[in-house]
Protein backbone atom coordinates (compact mmCIF):
# COMPACT_ATOMS: atom_id res chain seq x y z
CA UNK A 1 0.00 0.00 0.00
CA UNK A 2 2.81 2.19 0.70
CA UNK A 3 4.71 1.75 -2.61
CA UNK A 4 1.38 2.92 -4.40
CA UNK A 5 1.19 5.97 -2.06
CA UNK A 6 4.92 6.74 -2.41
CA UNK A 7 4.75 7.58 -6.17
CA UNK A 8 2.65 10.50 -5.45
CA UNK A 9 4.98 12.41 -2.72
CA UNK A 10 5.96 12.30 0.83
CA UNK A 11 2.83 14.40 1.74
CA UNK A 12 0.51 11.03 0.54
CA UNK A 13 2.01 8.76 2.88
CA UNK A 14 1.31 9.81 6.49
CA UNK A 15 1.35 6.58 8.07
CA UNK A 16 5.58 6.05 7.09
CA UNK A 17 7.53 6.75 9.81
CA UNK A 18 10.95 7.08 7.77
CA UNK A 19 10.50 9.88 5.43
CA UNK A 20 13.92 9.19 4.24
CA UNK A 21 13.05 5.72 3.24
CA UNK A 22 10.46 6.43 1.58
CA UNK A 23 12.17 8.99 -0.71
CA UNK A 24 14.46 6.14 -1.82
CA UNK A 25 12.06 3.97 -2.62
CA UNK A 26 10.06 7.02 -4.76
CA UNK A 27 13.67 7.00 -6.77
CA UNK A 28 13.74 3.86 -7.60
CA UNK A 29 9.94 3.24 -8.59
CA UNK A 30 10.43 6.30 -10.81
CA UNK A 31 13.38 5.23 -12.58
CA UNK A 32 12.04 2.26 -13.40
CA UNK A 33 9.41 3.47 -14.94
CA UNK A 34 11.35 6.10 -17.02
CA UNK A 35 13.27 2.98 -18.30
CA UNK A 36 9.96 0.76 -18.85
CA UNK A 37 8.98 4.16 -20.71
CA UNK A 38 12.28 4.60 -23.22
CA UNK A 39 12.20 0.91 -23.97
CA UNK A 40 8.94 0.92 -25.23
CA UNK A 41 9.08 4.32 -27.51
CA UNK A 42 12.30 3.14 -28.66
CA UNK A 43 11.76 1.52 -32.80
CA UNK A 44 13.95 -1.28 -32.90
CA UNK A 45 15.06 -0.65 -36.35
CA UNK A 46 17.46 2.65 -35.02
CA UNK A 47 19.45 0.31 -32.99
CA UNK A 48 20.25 -1.14 -36.88
CA UNK A 49 22.88 0.41 -38.79
CA UNK A 50 22.79 3.45 -40.53
CA UNK A 51 25.02 2.39 -43.54
CA UNK A 52 23.70 1.67 -46.88
CA UNK A 53 25.49 -0.40 -49.58
CA UNK A 54 24.21 0.67 -52.80
CA UNK A 55 23.80 -2.45 -55.12
CA UNK A 56 23.75 -1.83 -59.21
CA UNK A 57 21.94 -5.01 -60.43
CA UNK A 58 23.16 -3.99 -63.58
CA UNK A 59 26.82 -4.62 -63.04
CA UNK A 60 26.63 -7.56 -61.15
CA UNK A 61 29.92 -8.96 -59.26
CA UNK A 62 30.86 -11.71 -61.24
CA UNK A 63 34.31 -11.83 -61.04
CA UNK A 64 36.66 -11.93 -57.92
CA UNK A 65 39.28 -9.84 -57.51
CA UNK A 66 42.00 -12.22 -57.54
CA UNK A 67 40.85 -13.41 -61.16
CA UNK A 68 40.70 -9.67 -61.78
CA UNK A 69 44.55 -9.17 -60.33
CA UNK A 70 45.31 -12.51 -62.77
CA UNK A 71 43.21 -11.76 -65.89
CA UNK A 72 45.58 -8.13 -65.99
CA UNK A 73 48.93 -9.89 -65.78
CA UNK A 74 47.98 -12.12 -68.44
CA UNK A 75 46.90 -8.93 -70.53
CA UNK A 76 49.73 -7.14 -69.32
CA UNK A 77 52.13 -10.24 -71.20
CA UNK A 78 50.02 -9.94 -74.55
CA UNK A 79 50.42 -6.28 -74.70
CA UNK A 80 54.36 -7.24 -74.41
CA UNK A 81 53.96 -9.85 -77.30
CA UNK A 82 51.49 -7.84 -79.72
CA UNK A 83 53.69 -4.38 -79.19
CA UNK A 84 56.53 -6.66 -80.63
CA UNK A 85 53.97 -8.24 -83.60
CA UNK A 86 52.31 -5.16 -84.84
CA UNK A 87 56.05 -3.28 -84.52
CA UNK A 88 57.35 -5.84 -87.19
CA UNK A 89 53.65 -5.57 -89.44
CA UNK A 90 53.60 -1.93 -89.92
CA UNK A 91 57.32 -1.58 -90.01
CA UNK A 92 57.10 1.32 -87.57
CA UNK A 93 57.64 2.34 -83.91
CA UNK A 94 54.86 1.79 -81.46
CA UNK A 95 53.76 1.79 -77.76
CA UNK A 96 51.44 0.36 -76.28
CA UNK A 97 49.90 0.18 -72.33
CA UNK A 98 47.45 -1.45 -70.61
CA UNK A 99 45.11 1.14 -69.13
CA UNK A 100 42.23 -1.48 -67.01
CA UNK A 101 40.94 -4.26 -66.62
CA UNK A 102 36.93 -3.56 -65.46
CA UNK A 103 33.66 -5.07 -65.29
CA UNK A 104 30.82 -3.32 -67.25
CA UNK A 105 27.54 -3.70 -68.15
CA UNK A 106 27.62 -4.29 -72.11
CA UNK A 107 25.86 -1.25 -72.65
CA UNK A 108 27.93 0.94 -70.75
CA UNK A 109 30.91 -0.58 -73.28
CA UNK A 110 28.84 0.55 -76.29
CA UNK A 111 28.81 4.14 -74.56
CA UNK A 112 32.68 3.97 -74.27
CA UNK A 113 33.27 3.63 -77.93
CA UNK A 114 32.95 6.15 -80.98
CA UNK A 115 29.94 6.47 -83.13
CA UNK A 116 32.04 5.48 -86.34
CA UNK A 117 34.72 2.74 -85.41
CA UNK A 118 36.34 -0.28 -86.48
CA UNK A 119 35.67 -3.36 -84.36
CA UNK A 120 35.60 -7.16 -84.77
CA UNK A 121 33.13 -9.81 -83.73
CA UNK A 122 35.29 -13.08 -82.29
CA UNK A 123 33.92 -16.23 -81.30
CA UNK A 124 35.67 -17.80 -78.14
CA UNK A 125 35.09 -21.56 -78.74
CA UNK A 126 34.96 -23.67 -77.03
CA UNK A 127 33.54 -21.47 -74.86
CA UNK A 128 29.43 -20.06 -75.77
CA UNK A 129 28.96 -16.33 -76.80
CA UNK A 130 31.35 -13.80 -78.67
CA UNK A 131 33.86 -11.01 -77.75
CA UNK A 132 34.40 -7.66 -79.24
CA UNK A 133 37.83 -5.90 -80.49
CA UNK A 134 38.01 -2.40 -81.06
CA UNK A 135 40.21 -0.01 -82.26
CA UNK A 136 39.57 3.77 -81.98
CA UNK A 137 39.20 5.97 -85.50
CA UNK A 138 41.85 7.83 -84.38
CA UNK A 139 44.48 5.13 -84.82
CA UNK A 140 42.43 2.94 -87.64
CA UNK A 141 43.43 5.57 -90.41
CA UNK A 142 46.88 6.26 -89.22
CA UNK A 143 47.55 2.70 -89.73
CA UNK A 144 45.76 2.50 -92.62
CA UNK A 145 47.97 5.32 -94.05
CA UNK A 146 51.16 3.30 -93.28
CA UNK A 147 49.70 0.07 -95.06
CA UNK A 148 49.31 2.17 -98.13
CA UNK A 149 52.67 3.03 -97.94
CA UNK A 150 52.54 6.65 -96.24
CA UNK A 151 54.22 7.40 -93.48
CA UNK A 152 50.88 7.94 -90.54
CA UNK A 153 50.59 11.42 -90.42
CA UNK A 154 46.78 11.77 -91.16
CA UNK A 155 44.15 15.03 -90.66
CA UNK A 156 42.55 14.55 -87.14
CA UNK A 157 39.35 14.71 -86.02
CA UNK A 158 37.98 12.16 -89.66
CA UNK A 159 34.52 11.72 -89.28
CA UNK A 160 33.51 8.69 -91.24
CA UNK A 161 32.82 5.13 -91.65
CA UNK A 162 35.47 2.83 -92.65
CA UNK A 163 34.85 1.63 -96.06
CA UNK A 164 34.78 -2.34 -97.10
CA UNK A 165 38.40 -1.91 -98.51
CA UNK A 166 39.71 -0.50 -95.47
CA UNK A 167 37.92 -2.92 -93.20
CA UNK A 168 40.12 -5.56 -95.96
CA UNK A 169 43.37 -3.91 -94.89
CA UNK A 170 42.74 -3.91 -91.73
CA UNK A 171 41.85 -7.71 -91.43
CA UNK A 172 45.49 -8.57 -91.46
CA UNK A 173 45.73 -6.55 -88.52
CA UNK A 174 42.79 -7.66 -86.44
CA UNK A 175 44.29 -11.36 -87.48
CA UNK A 176 47.81 -10.59 -85.85
CA UNK A 177 46.07 -8.92 -82.26
CA UNK A 178 44.01 -12.07 -82.62
CA UNK A 179 46.74 -14.84 -83.18
CA UNK A 180 48.76 -12.91 -79.90
CA UNK A 181 45.97 -13.24 -77.77
CA UNK A 182 45.07 -16.95 -77.90
CA UNK A 183 48.46 -17.40 -77.06
CA UNK A 184 48.30 -15.33 -74.37
CA UNK A 185 45.23 -17.08 -72.79
CA UNK A 186 46.64 -20.30 -73.48
CA UNK A 187 48.67 -19.97 -69.97
CA UNK A 188 45.20 -20.37 -68.33
CA UNK A 189 42.48 -22.24 -71.25
CA UNK A 190 43.07 -22.70 -74.96
CA UNK A 191 40.01 -20.18 -76.25
CA UNK A 192 40.36 -20.35 -80.29
CA UNK A 193 39.69 -16.48 -81.14
CA UNK A 194 38.17 -16.33 -84.42
CA UNK A 195 37.21 -13.15 -86.33
CA UNK A 196 33.34 -13.94 -87.62
CA UNK A 197 32.84 -10.47 -88.35
CA UNK A 198 33.75 -6.67 -88.79
CA UNK A 199 31.48 -3.60 -88.14
CA UNK A 200 31.91 0.21 -87.96
CA UNK A 201 28.87 1.19 -86.18
CA UNK A 202 28.59 -0.05 -82.21
CA UNK A 203 25.22 0.52 -81.62
CA UNK A 204 23.66 -1.71 -84.25
CA UNK A 205 25.60 -4.64 -82.66
CA UNK A 206 23.60 -6.87 -80.81
CA UNK A 207 25.60 -10.07 -80.24
CA UNK A 208 24.83 -9.57 -76.18
CA UNK A 209 22.37 -8.48 -73.93
CA UNK A 210 22.22 -4.86 -73.14
CA UNK A 211 22.40 -5.77 -69.70
CA UNK A 212 25.44 -8.24 -70.15
CA UNK A 213 28.57 -8.40 -67.61
CA UNK A 214 31.28 -8.04 -69.60
CA UNK A 215 35.20 -7.72 -68.68
CA UNK A 216 36.42 -4.67 -70.10
CA UNK A 217 39.71 -4.34 -71.41
CA UNK A 218 41.30 -0.86 -72.54
CA UNK A 219 44.90 -0.58 -73.64
CA UNK A 220 45.92 2.55 -75.23
CA UNK A 221 47.96 2.71 -78.25
CA UNK A 222 50.57 5.09 -79.86
CA UNK A 223 51.45 5.45 -83.60
CA UNK A 224 53.88 8.46 -84.54
CA UNK A 225 51.76 11.35 -83.33
CA UNK A 226 48.35 9.54 -82.76
CA UNK A 227 46.91 7.93 -79.99
CA UNK A 228 43.77 6.39 -79.48
CA UNK A 229 42.48 3.41 -77.62
CA UNK A 230 41.98 -0.71 -78.12
CA UNK A 231 39.00 -2.10 -76.26
CA UNK A 232 38.35 -5.80 -75.92
CA UNK A 233 35.13 -6.98 -74.28
CA UNK A 234 34.67 -11.11 -72.95
CA UNK A 235 31.27 -12.29 -71.33
CA UNK A 236 31.87 -11.96 -67.70
CA UNK A 237 29.83 -15.38 -66.63
CA UNK A 238 32.84 -17.37 -69.40
CA UNK A 239 35.92 -15.48 -67.51
CA UNK A 240 33.64 -16.80 -63.87
CA UNK A 241 33.47 -20.41 -64.97
CA UNK A 242 37.55 -20.26 -65.31
CA UNK A 243 37.75 -19.30 -61.80
CA UNK A 244 39.13 -22.44 -60.68
CA UNK A 245 42.11 -22.13 -63.82
CA UNK A 246 43.30 -19.06 -62.67
CA UNK A 247 44.49 -20.84 -58.51
CA UNK A 248 48.04 -21.59 -58.73
CA UNK A 249 47.68 -23.56 -55.65
CA UNK A 250 44.61 -25.55 -57.27
CA UNK A 251 47.12 -26.60 -59.99
CA UNK A 252 49.81 -27.60 -57.69
CA UNK A 253 47.73 -29.51 -55.77
CA UNK A 254 46.16 -31.31 -58.83
CA UNK A 255 50.14 -32.34 -58.98
CA UNK A 256 50.81 -34.06 -56.15
CA UNK A 257 47.37 -36.15 -55.59
CA UNK A 258 47.27 -38.15 -52.55
CA UNK A 259 47.35 -42.19 -51.56
CA UNK A 260 43.49 -41.73 -51.65
CA UNK A 261 43.02 -40.05 -55.03
CA UNK A 262 45.57 -42.72 -56.26
CA UNK A 263 43.83 -45.37 -54.62
CA UNK A 264 40.26 -44.72 -56.03
CA UNK A 265 41.51 -43.48 -59.60
CA UNK A 266 43.53 -47.12 -59.38
CA UNK A 267 40.17 -48.47 -58.42
CA UNK A 268 38.26 -47.35 -61.21
CA UNK A 269 40.19 -48.48 -64.06
CA UNK A 270 40.63 -52.07 -62.91
CA UNK A 271 38.03 -53.38 -64.89
CA UNK A 272 39.54 -51.51 -68.09
CA UNK A 273 41.06 -54.10 -70.26
CA UNK A 274 44.31 -53.88 -72.40
CA UNK A 275 45.41 -54.74 -75.69
CA UNK A 276 48.57 -56.76 -75.17
CA UNK A 277 50.63 -57.85 -78.18
CA UNK A 278 54.05 -59.62 -78.43
CA UNK A 279 56.02 -58.13 -80.97
CA UNK A 280 59.50 -58.72 -82.71
CA UNK A 281 60.51 -55.17 -83.52
CA UNK A 282 62.90 -53.19 -85.70
CA UNK A 283 63.00 -55.94 -87.76
CA UNK A 284 62.78 -55.60 -91.70
CA UNK A 285 61.83 -57.41 -95.03
CA UNK A 286 62.49 -56.60 -99.06
CA UNK A 287 59.42 -55.54 -100.75
CA UNK A 288 59.71 -58.51 -103.17
CA UNK A 289 59.58 -60.53 -100.20
CA UNK A 290 56.78 -59.71 -98.70
CA UNK A 291 55.03 -59.49 -102.29
CA UNK A 292 55.57 -63.48 -103.37
CA UNK A 293 54.76 -64.29 -99.43
CA UNK A 294 52.31 -67.77 -99.65
CA UNK A 295 50.75 -69.76 -97.41
CA UNK A 296 53.31 -71.83 -95.60
CA UNK A 297 56.26 -69.78 -96.01
CA UNK A 298 58.44 -69.28 -93.20
CA UNK A 299 60.17 -65.69 -92.90
CA UNK A 300 64.07 -65.79 -91.40
CA UNK A 301 64.78 -62.35 -89.68
CA UNK A 302 68.60 -61.29 -88.29
CA UNK A 303 67.39 -62.27 -84.63
CA UNK A 304 69.04 -64.86 -82.32
CA UNK A 305 66.64 -67.74 -81.38
CA UNK A 306 67.53 -66.47 -77.42
CA UNK A 307 66.95 -62.72 -78.17
CA UNK A 308 63.56 -61.49 -76.27
CA UNK A 309 60.63 -60.70 -77.49
CA UNK A 310 58.57 -57.13 -76.77
CA UNK A 311 55.31 -56.82 -74.97
CA UNK A 312 53.22 -54.23 -75.94
CA UNK A 313 49.98 -52.88 -74.05
CA UNK A 314 48.21 -50.07 -75.42
CA UNK A 315 50.74 -49.68 -78.33
CA UNK A 316 53.70 -48.86 -75.21
CA UNK A 317 56.63 -51.28 -74.42
CA UNK A 318 56.77 -52.30 -71.07
CA UNK A 319 58.37 -56.04 -70.54
CA UNK A 320 60.57 -58.22 -72.46
CA UNK A 321 60.40 -62.09 -72.62
CA UNK A 322 59.69 -65.32 -74.79
CA UNK A 323 56.59 -66.74 -75.98
CA UNK A 324 55.80 -69.88 -74.21
CA UNK A 325 53.55 -72.71 -73.85
CA UNK A 326 50.38 -72.77 -71.29
CA UNK A 327 48.94 -75.95 -71.85
CA UNK A 328 47.19 -75.82 -75.01
CA UNK A 329 47.50 -72.05 -74.96
CA UNK A 330 50.13 -69.26 -76.23
CA UNK A 331 51.61 -67.52 -72.91
CA UNK A 332 54.42 -65.02 -72.37
CA UNK A 333 57.44 -66.08 -70.05
CA UNK A 334 58.46 -62.21 -68.41
CA UNK A 335 62.44 -61.56 -68.51
CA UNK A 336 62.32 -58.55 -67.30
CA UNK A 337 61.08 -54.52 -68.01
CA UNK A 338 62.07 -52.32 -71.20
CA UNK A 339 64.56 -49.77 -70.74
CA UNK A 340 61.93 -46.99 -71.98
Amino acid sequence: MHAADHQHGLATCPGCGDAIACAVLMSQVASEQTAHDSMQEEDPLDTLSATVDVFDFRRPDRIAKSQLRAIHLLHENFVRSVVASLSAYLRTYLSMSLVSVEQLSYSQFLERLPATTCMACLGLKPYEGSAILEINPTLVFPILEILLGGNGKVATGIQREVTEIEQSLMDGLFRIIVNDLTEAWKTVTPIDFTIQSINTEPQFLQNMAQNEAILAVTIEIRVGDSIGFMNIAMPSLMIKTMRQKFDPQRSARRLDPTTEEQARVLDLIRPARVEVDARLLDQQIRAKDLVSLRVGDVLAFDMPIEAPVDLVFNGRRLLKGHVAALGHKRGFSVSGSTSN
